[in-house]
């Protein structure tokens, strides 16, 4: 049918006296990709007051070829552990295979900058998932070290440690032994973000702006409605009249709106300065309650389980009783159960204005200590 219509169809290369065809052929080569990571703890003493199972994350780097985060406890990961310093690696999202290989060995180091001879601990090489729950992103050590081994180790230095982790991970490349198509491009990572970020800063397109405490900022109401429900009724609800060009508001700081912007469009926040983030993790929060953004809610109530201790809590668990932040309410109420935190918060201006503001939390809390 085909030569009847001009075409002509090739023969089948035969690879033997049965004139079966030749067999393809392949390789698979296992590679490891190594890197490493220091994390210096300063203030070691100041960290001891978190309570345990809520881990201080450090800044995401980049090592073996993926993006990684060291979670930090000096109290453990459970009442067992709780005189035990916890470290934890999690692999973050990034572009690349959502299954990452690997397996990692966490080191003390002393001052010279050399790891310390039993003061290591090696992880076996387990798979790891990018975009999956948070158990299987972080793997570690809940009994890394005692906190009473560092403080004689005579590692720690003016309140100040340094742990170093080494990462290896399994790459499998796959060869194909047959004629391969020669590549004359790679497709490079996802940068919507960027993209979208600099739509944001450009305002080409904008159609609404906001007045915030006497700055202006512009959007685009169709992003602003894709992400939070209470835009998309704002914007385009058919019971609501014609949204004004402009929205003013009074009850929000500037920067505040900023950050709130830049999460809309990136889904990503902004960097802030280290000595703001609990402030700004608490105005966030008020921020994404109010717009019905429930992700970026629940990272400001991580961030701010970071910074429980006796001159916080009070404010904190009033914020998350006004809030509705389940999460970050129990995570107060067992810090307070924990040994003498409850009378060391009473009297603190951030717990006067939870009696003042949230009674009924102070009830709750009482009737679970005398339990």
């Amino acid at each position: 049918m085909l030569a009847a219509l001009g075409f002509s169809t090739p023969a089948v290369k035969s690879g033997g006296a049965g004139g079966e065809p030749e067999p393809s052929a392949s390789e698979l080569v296992a590679l490891e990709v190594s890197g490493s990571h220091m994390l210096t703890v300063n203030g070691y003493s100041k960290t001891k007051g978190v309570v345990f199972g809520h881990f201080i994350t450090a800044a995401t780097f980049a090592a073996a070829g993926h993006r990684w985060s060291i979670l930090y406890n000096p109290n453990g990961t459970s009442y067992d552990d709780s005189d035990y310093i916890a470290l934890y690696l999690k692999v973050e999202p990034s572009s690349g295979p959502d299954v990452v290989n690997a397996r990692f060995r966490f080191s003390l180091l002393n001052v010279n900058g050399e790891p310390v001879r039993g003061y290591s601990k090696s992880s076996d090489e387990a798979s790891w998932r990018k975009f999956m729950a948070t158990m299987i992103k972080k793997r570690g050590f809940p009994r890394f070290i005692s906190r009473t081994a560092l403080e004689h180790s005579g590692c720690l230095i003016d309140d100040c440690f340094s742990i170093r982790c080494d990462i290896t991970v399994l790459k499998v490349i796959h060869k194909d032994k047959g004629v391969a198509a020669e590549r004359f491009f790679i497709v490079p990572p996802s940068n919507m973000d960027q993209d979208f970020r600099h739509l944001l800063s450009s305002g080409k397109g904008a159609d609404i702006s906001f007045d915030v405490a006497g700055e202006i900022f512009v959007a685009h109401r169709n992003i602003l409605a894709a992400r939070s429900p209470v835009f998309m009724a704002e914007f385009f609800s058919p019971m609501k009249e014609k949204a004004a060009a402009c929205v003013r508001l009074d009850d929000m700081e500037a920067r505040v709106f900023e950050a709130l912007l830049h999460y809309v469009y990136t889904d990503a926040l902004p960097e802030i300065d280290q000595g703001e983030t609990m402030v700004m993790a608490q105005h966030l929060l008020v921020a994404a309650d109010r717009y019905s953004l429930v992700r970026l809610k629940l990272i400001c109530e991580d961030k701010l389980c970071n910074y429980i201790d006796t001159s916080t809590v009070g404010t904190i668990l009033t914020l998350s009783e006004q809030h509705g932040c389940h999460g970050l309410k129990k995570a107060c109420f067992q810090f307070l159960m924990s040994g003498n935190n409850l009378n060391a918060a009473i009297g603190t201006d951030g717990f006067d204005h939870l009696t003042n503001s949230c009674p009924s939390v102070l009830k709750e809390l009482l009737a679970k200590v005398t339990i």
